[in-house]
């Protein structure tokens, strides 16, 4: 699924930005570690699927240049959730939320995310449900409730 795909994955440290290179070695990837190189690739490249890091490169207010040019876009995040970001982040169109974690693993979330997408499938129920014993453990215990309109 992830076979010559293209690829831009913004995140304001290298390390971060260099194992996602690695894990999606399928992929051409671009790469931007700073808000300003990040919009001009958003505005100029044509993208596959787009990873944004939700804070050190203000991935929140990139997200509407990439939703706009109907870019498949996950937000990344460090290990800890924030429900507010999470929620932010389905507003204004983002198609999943990946922990910073979940690296490794990045070839096989993204596969799955771009699968559904190509199905019309809910992203969100998807990540939901990966993230569940993560959320069960964060979020107020009415988590469901409060995002079950928003899953559709």
């Amino acid at each position: 699924m992830l076979r010559d795909k293209v690829i831009l994955a913004v995140d304001d440290e290298p390390d971060v930005l260099d194992t996602i290179v690695e894990v999606l070695d399928l992929c051409r990837v671009d790469t931007a570690g700073h808000y300003d190189k990040a919009l001009g690739l958003l505005q100029s490249g044509t993208y596959d699927m787009v990873i944004l890091d939700v804070m050190g490169v203000k991935g929140l207010h990139l997200l509407e240049s990439s939703v706009n040019r109907k870019f498949p876009t996950v937000m990344l995040t460090a290990p800890a959730l924030n429900p507010e970001y999470i929620l932010q982040s389905m507003r204004r169109g983002a198609i999943s939320y990946i922990s910073k974690e979940d690296l490794v693993n990045l070839d096989t979330l993204l596969s799955d995310l771009l699968a559904i997408v190509a199905e019309g499938g809910s992203t969100w129920r998807h990540t939901m449900k990966r993230l569940e014993p993560l959320l069960d453990a964060s979020f107020p215990p009415d988590w469901r409730q409060r995002y079950e309109s928003l899953l559709e």
